[in-house]
């Protein structure tokens, strides 16, 4: 019989980082505080957040005023947070341009604990962060 893994109960695991990538589809029916609660609870475990489609301008305000309620110095040290949107223009992929779709305002964002992860370039097409282990 196979032994359970911190992975398999959902603890980040002993020698490395847990990235949750969460999707549109699952972030799509909830509301701000739930969003809010379920990224800084991961960052609380000291996880990597990447989200599909970022937050919207007010729900991040939001997700900075109740991480500052939230910071204490020797439990929780807040936030590092990345965004980049996509493409304002139409879809330029060859698929996109036969289909007539056009390009959302989603944003990929990348959140976690400011101890662990530190940006160290970000453009319109690319973040790129260190991220450190406690």
């Amino acid at each position: 019989m196979p032994q359970a893994t911190d992975a398999d109960d959902g603890d980040a695991p002993e020698d490395g980082v847990q990235i949750d990538l969460i999707s549109g589809e699952r972030m799509e029916g909830m509301a701000t505080m739930e969003k809010i609660r379920m990224i800084l609870d991961g960052v609380h475990d000291g996880n990597i957040v990447i989200l599909e489609e970022g937050l919207t301008p007010d729900e991040e305000s939001r997700l900075i005023e109740v991480t500052m309620a939230e910071i204490s110095p020797d439990e929780f040290n807040g936030i590092e947070i990345e965004t980049y949107p996509k493409s304002d223009g139409g879809d330029s992929s060859l698929i996109g341009r036969i289909m007539g779709s056009e390009k959302s305002d989603a944003k990929l964002t990348v959140i976690g604990p400011a101890n662990q992860i530190e940006t160290l370039h970000k453009d319109e097409t690319l973040i790129s962060a260190l991220v450190s282990h406690n």
